[in-house]
């Protein structure tokens, strides 16, 4: 249960920077503490998606991971962002990606900073 949660704080601390850092990738709200609540309703949306449906993807693309050697990975990122941020709207979440190259560049900003994240974070269950 520790796991789930330090992941889910990481996958929101990266959306975090991500919202921060690109003004395309919008998280709307009335004040921050509602602005922080959707961002981990957010991240639990993010990780379900990366694991419910990345692998059913990556798994279709093998053969563009060995023809790209890897660099399909940014593409399928961004992909699951833009679900991400689909789902969002869906729900009526304030949370939105604007064009496939924010959610590229958001997807490789929110790898970045979760990996990173996970190295500072105990992850003992």
């Amino acid at each position: 249960m520790k796991n789930f949660v330090v992941k889910t704080i990481a996958n929101a601390g990266a959306l975090a920077v991500a919202v921060w850092l690109l003004d395309k990738i919008t998280l709307t709200g009335g004040n921050t503490a509602k602005k922080a609540g959707t961002l981990i309703v957010v991240a639990l949306i993010f990780g379900l998606v990366n694991w419910l449906v990345k692998p059913i993807v990556k798994v279709l693309t093998f053969p563009l991971f060995i023809l790209t050697l890897g660099l399909i990975t940014l593409v399928v990122n961004a992909l699951m962002l833009l679900l991400t941020s689909w789902v969002c709207g869906k729900l009526s979440l304030s949370f939105h990606v604007h064009g496939f190259w924010t959610a590229v560049v958001g997807g490789l900003i929110i790898s970045v900073v979760s990996w990173a994240l996970h190295m500072i974070l105990p992850d003992e269950d």
